[in-house]
């Protein structure tokens, strides 16, 4: 298999093999899109609350919503101009929320110094690879990233789109959907003298696989990155530790690079430079038509996350009610607090019982 070859779409005759099997069915789903919600997944309720009393603040007024939900939304309203979510924020989101965001990010990571001033809110993960993208490809050279396979069907047709080349490297089925450092420099050694490797994309928990990478096999990606001058794209689609315990396989565990790189110390903790991506349209909230992610940089030059943020400006700000779901996200309900106990059904129960 070359490792330099595009992925194909399946043709209509090995997609009927998939529906030509025993026995009866009412219904097929389409779940290409990866959005859970055209499948029939319920919204979670906290969520929508605090974005309806901030759409609509006149119901904060009465007893409609519960007491959390209400001051959640008079908290945010007071932080975006006007009060009101149809103004503009920051280009790169609210700082109020990618403050939130921070806290979470250490929080999840130990307490492994997370800054607001690296996270950059973007309109969803696809935004935050393009800007990324014409941030590395500036040189000279037939630009390429190293991809896994099998892969997010988005990215093959993004990394076209950006005139980027793919360098698959294989990942085993028969062994957990992992991979090896020898497969690796099989990959990047067959691209010698035909295009040049900027960086490496890494799907943590795996998609479409699944997989969720142990802390071993993330120190040998970064070992590898470290000695191929390669930049870390880790798309990693959870931060609430509720959905980690709950989804993942018997005996795995969700850590993120950006934990392993800081514990690994010099000179891989100051010099792997990463960029840790997440949106709301994949992770537990599900919330595809929201159109809001984030991206975290990490060891990246000051004037090379204002050069990001200086492609960021055409968008003007991401999706402002995007924003306030990623904000419920970092900072769900707590214990104690008058929401807690339903959104914790919701995500145990109803939510895992309709996946």
């Amino acid at each position: 298999m070359s490792d330099l070859k595009k992925t194909r779409r399946p043709s209509a005759e090995e997609e009927q093999q998939g529906l030509n099997m025993s026995g009866s069915f009412s219904k097929v789903l389409d779940l290409s899109s990866e959005d859970p919600h055209s499948a029939g997944i319920k919204p979670i309720t906290f969520v929508r609350q605090v974005a309806a009393g901030c759409v609509y603040p006149r119901i904060l007024q009465g007893d409609a919503l519960p007491p959390d939900a209400r001051l959640r939304a008079q908290k945010l309203l007071s932080h975006f101009d006007g009060g009101s979510v149809g103004s503009y924020t920051e280009t790169c989101g609210s700082m109020h929320v990618r403050n939130t965001i921070a806290k979470s990010v250490s929080l999840r990571d130990g307490g492994v110094q997370s800054s607001p001033e690296q996270v950059f809110i973007t309109v969803d993960t696809q935004r935050a690879l393009m800007v990324m993208l014409r941030l590395l490809c500036q040189s000279e050279g037939v630009c390429a990233v190293m991809i896994p396979d099998p892969a997010p069907h988005t990215l093959t047709r993004l990394l076209d789109r950006m005139g980027v080349v793919p360098v698959t490297y294989q990942l085993r089925e028969q062994s957990g959907w992992s991979f090896e450092r020898a497969a690796l420099n099989r990959s990047i050694q067959a691209s010698r003298g035909r295009c040049f490797p900027r960086a490496i994309y890494i799907s943590n928990p795996g998609n479409p696989t699944g997989h969720v990478q142990s802390r071993e096999s993330i120190q040998h990606v970064i070992r590898f990155a470290a000695d191929e001058e390669l930049f870390l794209l880790v798309d990693e689609e959870s931060v609430l530790d509720v959905y980690q315990d709950t989804v993942f396989a018997d005996g795995s565990e969700f850590v993120s690079y950006k934990r392993v790189l800081a514990e690994m110390g010099e000179p891989y903790s100051d010099g792997v430079q990463l960029a840790s991506l997440h949106s709301l349209s994949n992770g537990i909230m599900g919330e595809c038509g929201f159109r809001t992610g984030y991206m975290e940089l990490v060891n990246v030059d000051e004037a090379v996350m204002l050069y990001a943020e200086v492609l960021l400006t055409g968008d003007l700000c991401p999706p402002v009610i995007g924003q306030i779901t990623l904000d419920v996200m970092a900072d769900p309900p707590h214990p104690g607090e008058p929401s807690y106990s339903l959104y914790t059904r919701v995500l145990y129960s109803d939510f895992f019982r309709q996946v």
